[in-house]
């Protein structure tokens, strides 16, 4: 990559070297000036953008990373936006963080600028998880939210969630909107901004806690049966160093699941997340502190929460042995128990439905289709399916929203919030392998059940990564461009049948040649699908520098459940590696 710095990156830093920065701002850009060119290009190149989940990136000075002033700048255009679209009376905004380093600082920018603008803030006065701040600004009846998080991303990231007073996070025309808006900002003297111990900043106390646990208790399938046998159900719980530990061992408790056993080290809140190289649920290196205390306890099942609290990783313990289940096969779990529990309660709604992505299992589906349930597919990021709740809401004869599940370990049980909830997800699991266990099962067994009803689904992703900087986003870019426009015919030999293209919005048969339309918002995704009927999705990460190809084989005819998953397995490691070359060359 080239170290020469562009005339617009130049005067970018010019101006942060003598505008109104802090002097130890200025000291950071001075140093990567002198001694890291590279850095410096990085940092000043672009300013941070909206991707599926918000403002998100690295930590430290310049106009591509998170500081104080860009969450300054990001929350001016918010409160610029709010005052444009919405009646000028009663604006309000709650904020609320996590555990990584200068969350707190950053949603306290964030309330000085709304309050300056002459916005009402309401201010978690602790770290709570992300879905606990959707469901707080509904019930707070705010016109929209923040939330000061990078997920499960490494200790350098942080971001910045903005939701709207439907308690989903913005999605168009808003998030377009707010961009907008950021993007007209000539300089910091255009932000407004008043004390932190500003008349409208309103700190919300812990008892919100309580309306949140409320809330859930409702979707509670057996609460007498929980709470008579939840303690025989031994679960070992880890927060990830993260926000889970505020509210999670309460909620299972509150459902009557009392055997829990904390992984003490990684309940410790700390943004250096020390215990962990990713505290990612999905790493199953990530857990190993859990399933070494479930082994030496002798559980029956792992609940691990990210940083947020809006995923879960869950490992059960299954004929003597550990076994991680990954985000699709528990989004399916899931499905099947609600599918087969709601109608025998008689709390099945009409016209009830799943929703999912276009990268989750179709085993969801299947599932959904032989119990006459419906289920809707949308584009990857959880906004999306919150996007769908108010659709159905906002309409008179819409569907009845049950369950929303995509593959990275993000789940919704009930309305109560409008984004994945690892909260009531550690609920509904814990009722599930109760259940389970109450038949002499573990979820392992109920995962085997399900495909010898349904028919085998396995799921795999790999990911190309390139470097956060202007050269790897305009890798990922070329690659992309490259394979729209000479898409493979064939993938490891087996021919492709048809291919959707999510930015033309189109379907084209190969066999027939043949385009239809895609019913879907425009985005930079290509599926393919081939002959055996296997599923290959390919699409940057709307987050991280990474392009992810994920696949979807099945099969459902096999002499043994073990022959018919290693058959899927291996094709698709066979399939996922020979897209990957295709899409590298």
């Amino acid at each position: 990559m080239p170290t020469e710095v562009s005339p617009e990156i130049q005067r970018r830093v010019d101006y942060w070297l003598s505008g109104p920065f802090d002097e130890k701002t200025k000291a950071e850009v001075r140093s990567l000036k002198e001694s890291n060119p590279k850095g410096l290009i990085d940092a000043f190149y672009s300013d941070l953008s909206f991707g599926t989940g918000g403002l998100r990136g690295l930590m430290g000075p310049g106009t591509n990373r998170l500081n104080t002033y860009t969450i300054r700048l990001a929350t001016q255009g918010l409160a610029n936006y709010l005052h444009k679209v919405l009646p000028q009376s009663n604006l309000s905004v709650l904020i609320g963080y996590d555990s990584r380093h200068h969350s707190k600082e950053f949603a306290e920018e964030a309330a000085k600028v709304l309050a300056g603008n002459g916005i009402h803030v309401y201010l978690l006065s602790e770290l709570r998880p992300t879905p606990y701040i959707s469901f707080a600004c509904r019930y707070k009846k705010a016109s929209a939210a923040i939330m000061i998080t990078a997920s499960h991303n490494p200790k350098e990231y942080n971001g910045y969630k903005v939701y709207w007073s439907d308690g989903a996070q913005v999605v168009p025309p808003h998030d377009e909107g707010i961009v907008k808006e950021v993007t007209a900002l000539s300089d910091l003297s255009t932000i407004k901004l008043a004390e932190l111990g500003d008349f409208r900043i309103e700190n919300v106390p812990t008892s919100l806690d309580e309306e949140y646990l409320k809330a859930i208790a409702p979707l509670q399938c057996f609460p007498d049966g929980d709470k008579k046998q939840g303690a025989s159900l031994n679960i070992i719980y880890s927060s990830l160093h993260g926000t889970g530990i505020t509210i999670v061992p309460r909620a299972l408790k509150k459902w009557g699941f009392s055997s829990i056993h904390l992984v003490e080290k990684q309940v410790i809140v700390d943004g250096d997340f020390p215990t962990v190289k990713f505290p990612n649920p999905e790493y199953k290196e990530t857990l190993t502190l859990g399933i070494e205390l479930l082994e030496k306890t002798k559980a029956d099942i792992v609940l691990a929460t990210d940083p947020d609290a809006d995923r879960i990783g869950v490992v059960a313990a299954h004929l003597g042995k550990s076994v991680l289940i990954n985000g699709n096969e528990m989004a399916a779990i899931c499905v099947d128990f609600l599918c087969e529990m709601l109608p025998k309660l008689g709390r099945l709604p009409q016209k009830g439905a799943f929703v999912t992505t276009i990268v989750t299992t179709e085993l969801l589906k299947r599932i959904a289709d032989f119990n006459s349930i419906s289920c809707f597919e949308v584009l990857t990021g959880f906004k999306y399916i919150g996007e769908k709740i108010h659709q159905w809401e906002s309409s008179k004869e819409g569907y009845h929203f049950i369950f929303g599940a995509e593959e990275s370990y993000g789940y919704l049980f009930g309305t109560h919030a409008r984004d994945k909830d690892a909260i009531i997800s550690s609920c509904l699991i814990a009722e599930i392998a109760l259940d389970a266990k109450m038949h002499g099962e573990t979820l392992i067994d109920r995962l085997h059940r399900i495909y010898k009803k349904y028919g085998i689904f396995r799921e795999k992703q790999i990911s190309l990564n390139f470097e956060p900087s202007k050269a790897g986003m305009e890798q990922m870019a070329a690659m992309m461009h490259t394979l729209r426009s000479s898409p493979p015919r064939a993938i490891a030999g087996q021919p492709v049948v048809s291919i959707e293209d999510y930015e033309k919005k189109t379907r084209l048969s190969l066999k027939t040649g043949k385009i239809e339309g895609l019913d879907l918002p425009q985005s930079d995704v290509l599926l393919f699908r081939l002959t055996d009927k296997t599923r290959l999705v390919i699409r940057p990460s709307g987050t991280e520098p990474k392009v992810k190809i994920y696949g979807c084989a099945t099969k459902e005819q096999f002499t043994s459940l073990e022959e018919g998953i290693l058959d899927c397995d291996q094709r698709l490691d066979v399939y996922l590696e020979s897209l990957k070359k295709d899409a590298a060359c």
